[in-house]
């Protein structure tokens, strides 16, 4: 098995979204024979875009996979998406993977959101190989899109391939490596062809780069360059893939996918450069203990995605990390202190499952069926040698909205159907608002959401309406009073009578509710003293402003008087709310908006805007402070300006901003808005 394992690559294709990751995989999975035709994004046809929403939206918005033979030796593709909206556990999937393809088209090269997608790339220290598609593009621009590899990534591309013609007249490429011209024929095949005399002189001069670039990744063969002013075709080949692996190297080719023109070059370069599984550093566990990538380690394997299937239910995705797996092995969830039988090992090509009858290593990613308690982020492992990957960090979510029934009665039916997405979408968290009783959903962005509650009610039939969720304002005391509450009613027969005195006092802030019985002599009974407290906590929370809980205040009943036979405990109870309503009437109630502390990252050339944004949300900027190039702002911010912030700061940075933000505290509303929030409690709209 090590023999086929060091042939054998596992690796992602990540990039911007729109720059043709999909089209790529599927030119790669044509080239390979997994599928005799080439599927279009714009038609639906693509073979790793299977979802309904997928379809709908013409983008990925989860990985996709598929498994295929070249020169006879095993790969593993992992399809990306390149939305940000759905590329949140992109972490997870590139801790299953050996190296990456960095997708990058020839009309817009390097944009904002390849940036953080490639920081990601170079967090999980993974070797990549550069595509830049769509060569055959109207305004393509192989020169700039090549540069910005440098100016937008900070890295050294070496260029592997130039191209000969652009946009309609793209026509073939030059192999810098051996100096040969290919011109495409069709079908994606080649013919090999002399180098256009126009391009002869510039591709010398960039061969001669090349060579450079390669010699300065490694020091004995940079001073044998200097020494000789040349190196042979293997030092040159051994260096590059050296460099490749080490990450000092970043070879450039170029194609387009839509048009099959590039593909079995591009596996070429996968198979040579990118590093096999046996390549790949020691695992490091959650407790500090390593675990080497070997098929002669016990087993272990990272869940990293979960999927549903509409006939063979849940579906689980994992990296062998160690060891030699066959479907007969019954191994330990160690998160979980759990056992689960693999059962039939398959493998994914797309929404096509084929069983997997030989053993398999390090590197492969296989997909169990029907596991009862294993989920995204679990390790499986051998119950005598345990071992649980420490899981990699995911973004925090960035937007929540309120999940509400179509018709009322079915909430828990809303609840019910968008926990069963959480087990597929790590990136999503589900919650209940303890004030409002709104069902509450977080995720990456609107998009998210929509989608995520489009595919609930597909898969799960539940009719659902997306609200933004309700800002938790607060009412507090701004004065003392001293009131009296009297309720007498009489209908014949026994009546009703409680009567109180109480004082109201302002607390300071975080100090919550405190009742104080001060009552001497008797005056009230000891039996209706709680009834006067609760009846105070009930109008409380139903404010006397905009309905909003009042907070921070004392009340001391000190006086009063009771009817030997009308006198109850709801009496008393409807006593202290009366004395608790007259008694802010005359001490003066405001209202309070949450803050909420934020804290914005982004690079250096967004600060301004940001700054100047956040100011415009009645914002105020505690401090910044800027490493490598990003900055972070740390700021106070009314919850009610930044319930939607996450596509503001999206369109502002192009996709590079992100921002994590919790409660602070309480402050009193400005008058204004105030005065606009009650007037919508007085008057409230249907929704």
């Amino acid at each position: 098995m090590s023999e086929a394992l060091k042939n054998q690559r596992t690796y992602a294709l990540v990039g911007h979204s729109g720059c043709g990751k999909t089209s790529t995989a599927e030119m790669l999975l044509f080239n390979t024979g997994v599928i005799d035709r080439l599927g279009k994004i714009e038609e639906g046809t693509t073979s790793l875009d299977n979802e309904p929403e997928e379809t709908k939206r013409r983008g990925s918005i989860q990985p996709g996979f598929a498994g295929y033979k070249w020169k006879k030796n095993n790969h593993y593709l992992i399809d990306t998406p390149g939305d940000p909206n759905f590329c949140g556990d992109l972490p997870y999937t590139l801790t299953a993977s050996d190296g990456v393809i960095f997708t990058i088209d020839a009309v817009d090269g390097v944009k904002p959101l390849s940036r953080k997608i490639w920081a990601a790339v170079e967090k999980a220290a993974l070797p990549a190989i550069i595509f830049i598609n769509k060569m055959d593009r109207d305004r393509a621009d192989f020169d700039a899109a090549f540069n910005s590899l440098n100016s937008s990534l900070g890295i050294s591309p070496v260029l592997l391939q130039y191209p000969i013609g652009s946009k309609e007249n793209f026509k073939g490429f030059v192999d810098m490596l051996s100096g040969t011209a290919y011109m495409f024929e069709e079908n994606g095949k080649v013919a090999k062809s002399d180098i256009p005399d126009d391009l002869a002189e510039e591709i010398e001069i960039l061969r001669e780069t090349m060579i450079e670039n390669i010699a300065e990744s490694d020091e004995n063969l940079m001073e044998k360059y200097l020494e000789i002013g040349e190196l042979t075709a293997e030092e040159v080949t051994e260096g590059l893939s050296s460099g490749v692996k080490n990450r000092t190297i970043f070879p450039v080719c170029l194609g387009s996918a839509l048009e099959n023109k590039g593909g079995s070059f591009l596996l070429d370069m996968v198979q040579t450069y990118l590093p096999s599984p046996l390549e790949h550093a020691d695992w490091q566990a959650e407790d500090g203990s390593t675990r080497a990538s070997s098929p002669d380690a016990p087993v272990a394997c990272f869940v990293f995605k979960t999927l549903a299937d509409p006939f063979a239910g849940q579906l689980t995705v994992c990296r062998v990390l160690s060891g030699t797996v066959t479907g007969d092995l019954t191994l330990t969830n160690p998160g979980r202190d759990s056992k689960e039988r693999l059962g039939t090992i398959q493998l994914l090509n797309g929404k096509e499952q084929r069983a997997v009858k030989e053993p398999v290593g390090p590197g492969a990613i296989i997909t169990l069926a029907k596991l009862k308690e294993t989920f995204t982020g679990d390790t499986l492992c051998d119950e005598k040698n345990r071992f649980e990957l420490k899981k990699p960090k995911v973004a925090p979510q960035l937007i929540t909205f309120a999940l509400a029934p179509a018709e009322k009665g079915d909430e828990d039916k809303v609840f019910q159907a968008i926990m069963k997405l959480l087990v597929e979408d790590i990136n999503l968290t589900l919650s209940r608002d303890g004030e409002s009783g709104d069902i509450l959903l977080s995720g990456m962005g609107q998009n998210h959401i929509e989608i995520s509650v489009e595919k609930a009610k597909r898969r799960y039939k539940t009719d659902i309406i997306l609200k933004t969720p309700k800002v938790p304002y607060r009412e507090t005391i701004k004065g003392s009073a001293e009131v009296q509450g009297r309720y007498k009613k009489q209908s014949g027969g026994r009546g009703q009578f409680g009567d109180c005195w109480i004082k109201l006092e302002p607390l300071p802030k975080g100090t919550g509710y405190k009742f104080v019985n001060a009552i001497v002599g008797g005056v009230i009974p000891k039996q209706y003293i709680p009834a006067v407290d609760k009846g105070v906590q009930e109008a409380a929370t139903r404010g006397v402003l905009a309905g909003a809980p009042i907070i921070d205040f004392q009340v001391t009943l000190y006086d009063g008087s009771y009817h030997a036979v009308d006198s109850s405990e709801m009496a008393f109870k409807v006593a202290g709310s009366m004395a608790f309503k007259k008694a802010c009437e005359a001490a003066g109630v405001t209202l309070l908006e949450p803050i909420m502390n934020i804290l914005v990252e982004a690079p250096d050339e967004f600060m301004g805007d940001i700054i100047g944004d956040l100011s415009s949300r009645r914002g105020k900027v505690l401090g910044s402070g800027s490493t490598a190039g990003i900055t972070e702002v740390k700021a106070h911010v009314p919850m009610s300006e930044i319930l939607q912030y996450a596509p503001d700061l999206r369109s502002m940075t192009g996709g590079q901003g992100t921002f994590t933000m919790e409660f602070s505290h309480y402050e009193e509303c400005p008058s204004q808005i105030a005065e606009k929030i009650i007037s919508e409690y007085d008057s409230p709209v249907e929704d």
